[in-house]
């Protein structure tokens, strides 16, 4: 059952909350997410409100600006909507999304799972990978200030949350640690077949970086 008065209140919540967030982790992003939830939800059973909600809250907070306190994002959610008088079921499943969408290096169990969650989760990672997940993770490196590219320190594939949390590596090592294995990663129909042009266009970017590197083209 739709609430187009909620979300839209939502909508006008997350843009101001977000309003000097960081260029990868804006209002943009969140719009982009939300629309991708909004086409793979299309093919799915699920409860679209929740889905819309999820994928408008899921970054309300996100961990890795607030010192990596995961808290934050799941308090703030809360508090918007017990003040919407949104029922304390709802409340709760948007709140496990927050808590379970993120990579975190990988290792990482989720510890609640449900279709709304997977539909938010393709969304988010989607906006990962591609031209603008490129174009994020370079965002990100350039506001951490970390190296484009070192040939001397390798990725590492084994890196627990925390150790993910913390990494300074170059940019480039990103693309292993996380977007390139995202394509495998995808939990709906719709989310695989998307995510599998995103990722090519990624293998094929990296050939071309590789090459201009080395002085070849």
């Amino acid at each position: 059952m739709s609430n187009p008065a909620l979300i839209h209140k939502t909508i006008n919540f997350v843009k101001q909350q977000l309003e000097n967030a960081e260029g990868g982790h804006d209002w943009f992003h969140i719009e982009r997410v939300y629309n991708n939830a909004m086409k793979i939800a299309e093919t799915e059973n699920c409860d679209l409100v929740i889905v819309q909600l999820g994928a408008l809250l899921h970054d309300i907070a996100d961990s890795k600006f607030h010192n990596g306190d995961e808290t934050v994002g799941p308090k703030v959610a809360t508090t918007f909507l017990e003040g919407e008088n949104v029922a304390a079921t709802v409340i709760d499943h948007v709140v496990k999304i927050i808590e379970n969408i993120s990579f975190k290096g990988g290792n990482f169990e989720k510890a609640f799972n449900s279709k709304e969650l997977e539909i938010v989760q393709d969304a988010d990672r989607l906006d990962a990978i591609g031209a603008i997940g490129i174009a994020r993770t370079f965002n990100y490196g350039g506001f951490k200030n970390r190296p484009l590219y070192n040939p001397d320190i390798e990725p590492n594939l084994n890196m627990s949350k925390e150790e993910y949390k913390k990494s300074n590596s170059p940019t480039i090592n990103h693309f292993y640690e996380k977007l390139l294995l995202l394509k495998d990663r995808m939990n709906t129909e719709t989310g695989k077949k998307l995510a599998q042009g995103r990722h090519n266009y990624m293998v094929n970017f990296l050939a071309q970086f590789y090459a201009e590197w080395e002085g070849e083209k």
